[in-house]
């Protein structure tokens, strides 16, 4: 008798230890699915819209066609786009639109050095016969842009935009009159600008690196039948490739 009260006490001891314990660990797990991971800005996709700084490096160029005239001189055998690299600076706002979506105008001043290197039958005033014809550009760009945002993975995300720029060349050559050794440039331009880049939250700012490719639509050369290093070309359009990095708040 003795022998089986302590079974049977034995076995209510072994019971109430395992329901004990599965009820702790239900408990527990059930607080673990509702723990969060810590999050930076956790209210930062509610708001209506927020303010950043742009800071960045651009690779730019032309993009040539040659005018029949080049065809038609000896004096210049070829006539070749070169890259060259800029700074940018700028703001930004941006707009929620919804969870996905949102509107952002992004003005930039752009520090541009394009360049063009030519190859010429005589040589110039210095001997030379290898030269390479720079045009210095400070641009004032209004970018607007359609971004396309990722879910939020903890404190990263991706995004996606499209949209269309106004730039106004503020060093522009395009009235000089002593221009004898230039390529003459309009003052304006717009194009299309897509890119792709990358929000990582931090805890009193968002940074996010952003590269991008903006072309100009607009045939920028103003042409002039009497430049040696003008006439041989017939459009001249903008092309550039711009590294930005986005301080948010």
């Amino acid at each position: 008798m003795l022998h089986l009260l302590r079974k049977k006490a034995f076995l209510k001891i072994i019971t109430a230890a395992y329901l004990l314990g599965g009820g702790l660990l239900s408990s527990q797990s059930s607080r673990a699915q509702f723990i969060s991971p810590d999050l930076n800005l956790p209210d930062h996709d509610d708001k209506p819209y927020y303010f950043g700084i742009t800071i960045g490096i651009n690779l730019a160029r032309f993009q040539t066609d040659l005018h029949r005239r080049f065809l038609e001189t000896d004096s210049v055998f070829v006539a070749e786009p070169v890259n060259s690299g800029g700074l940018t600076l700028g703001l930004s706002a941006t707009g929620r639109i919804s969870n996905r979506f949102q509107l952002r105008f992004n003005p930039q001043l752009m520090f541009i050095e394009r360049g063009i290197f030519y190859k010429l039958k005589y040589p110039d005033i210095n001997g030379d016969t290898a030269v390479t014809k720079k045009v210095e550009s400070v641009i004032m760009s209004f970018p607007f842009q359609l971004k396309f945002q990722s879910d939020r993975i903890e404190n990263f995300r991706v995004y996606a935009f499209a949209g269309f720029k106004f730039d106004i060349d503020m060093a522009s050559n395009a009235r000089a009159k002593k221009a004898e050794e230039l390529i003459k440039i309009q003052s304006s331009d717009f194009g299309p600008e897509f890119g792709i880049g990358f929000n990582f939250f931090f805890q009193s700012f968002i940074f996010s690196p952003e590269i991008k490719i903006s072309n100009g639509l607009r045939n920028i050369h103003a042409r002039d039948e009497h430049l040696k290093f003008s006439n041989v070309f017939d459009r001249i359009q903008s092309k550039m490739i711009v590294f930005s990095i986005h301080l948010e708040g």
